[in-house]
């Protein structure tokens, strides 16, 4: 199986509420970094006490989505990549574009596409870049 792992720029917890709402997720785990026992990790910064050191959703359909928030020293803004939401009906699939690309920024507008009954590209709130597919007929 392959899983995505998100670093966050101490938002995980808050994005990962939001992604949960909007994408019909669970939040299997959410561990602060204060969780963690003194003999498997050494205590972090102070002032990061309540950041998240690991945070895992189930999508549903299966999917696994997981994440942290990284010290501001280690982190890095998203480049390379997308998280590809694929979703049946074009309406639904809006919605949720719409949803992500709320308070982000949309880099392709959701659209039919000769690929795709819809389409759309953006860049959620928290920095995740997301592109939202239905597919068309034999894709």
């Amino acid at each position: 199986m392959l899983s995505a792992y998100l670093f966050y720029q101490d938002t995980c917890e808050a994005a990962f509420n939001y992604y949960a709402k909007i994408l019909g997720g669970k939040i299997d785990a959410m561990m602060r970094l204060s969780e963690a026992p003194a003999s498997d990790m050494p205590p972090g910064p102070p002032g990061r006490e309540k950041t998240i050191m690991h945070a895992r959703m189930t999508l549903p359909g299966g999917a696994v989505l997981m994440g942290s928030d990284t010290p501001p020293e280690h982190f890095h803004k998203p480049q390379g990549f997308s998280i590809s939401l694929t979703v049946m009906d074009p309406a639904e699939g809006e919605r949720k574009f719409k949803a992500l690309a709320d308070g982000g920024t949309v880099t392709m507008p959701f659209s039919k596409t000769f690929w795709a009954k819809g389409f759309g590209m953006c860049v959620d709130k928290f920095g995740i870049p997301w592109m939202v597919n239905c597919p068309a007929e034999g894709m």
